[in-house]
C-alpha cells in the first residue's frame, strides 16, 4: 500500500507507439525523486518471463505469474515506472497513478510503420487506439481518480505531460509526508 512506501508507483500505458518509453525516460530525468523505469516488455524478454514467442504477432506470450512474482518486491518498495501496453495485470494496491497516453490514429499508424511492424499488428493496434481499449482497461482496473489520459502527439505534449507527472509526484510526496530529495543531491 502507498502508506508504507516512500515513493509512488506509476504505470505509463498506451497503445504501442504512443510514447510510453520516451515519457518514462524523461520522467526519470526530471523527477524530484529517484524512480526506476521498467520497460515491462523488455523485462519479460530478458528475464524469460514468458511462455514463448508468438510468430504471428511477433511478440512474447507473457507468463503473468512469473512477471508479477518478479515485480512484487520492487513494487512493494515503490519508486517504479511500469511502462507497458497493458495495465490490468498489476494489482491495484501497487499503483498510485496510471497515465494512459493517447495519439491520433493516423500519426500512430506512421509511428508503427517506422518500427517495421507487420501490417496486421499495425491494424490491430490502430483499431485498439481508435476504440480506446487501453483507456477502458485502465478505468476498469483502477479507481478513476488515479487514471489520467494524456495526449502524446508532439514534443510539446511530451514536455507538458512530464511536467504534470512531476507536479503529481511532488503532491504525492507532500500528501504522504515524504521529504523531497533534490535531484542534484542524489548520488
Amino acid at each position: 500500500m502507498a502508506a508504507s512506501r516512500s515513493s509512488p508507483n506509476i504505470i505509463i500505458t498506451g497503445t504501442p507507439g504512443t510514447g510510453k518509453s520516451t515519457h518514462a525516460q524523461l520522467l526519470v530525468q526530471e523527477s524530484p525523486i529517484t524512480l526506476k523505469h521498467i520497460n515491462v516488455g523488455e523485462l519479460v524478454k530478458d528475464q524469460g518471463l514468458h511462455e514463448g514467442f508468438d510468430e504471428e504477432w511477433q511478440s512474447y506470450t507473457v507468463d503473468d505469474d512469473k512477471l508479477l512474482d518478479e515485480l512484487e518486491p520492487l513494487a512493494d518498495r515503490g519508486g517504479l515506472i511500469l511502462d507497458w501496453h497493458t495495465c490490468d495485470i498489476f494489482p491495484e494496491r501497487w499503483i498510485d497513478l496510471v497515465i494512459v497516453l493517447r495519439c491520433n490514429h493516423t500519426l500512430l499508424w506512421e509511428r508503427l510503420e517506422k518500427r517495421n511492424y507487420p501490417l496486421k499488428k499495425i491494424q490491430e493496434n490502430n483499431e485498439a487506439e481508435i476504440m480506446g481499449v487501453v483507456s477502458d482497461e485502465a478505468r476498469e482496473s483502477y479507481q478513476s481518480q488515479v487514471v489520467v489520459e494524456l495526449t502524446s502527439e508532439s514534443m510539446e505534449d511530451l514536455q507538458g505531460n512530464v511536467s504534470r507527472m512531476v507536479e503529481w509526484i511532488r503532491n504525492w510526496l507532500d500528501n504522504n509526508g515524504v521529504a523531497q530529495v533534490n535531484q542534484l543531491d542524489r548520488t
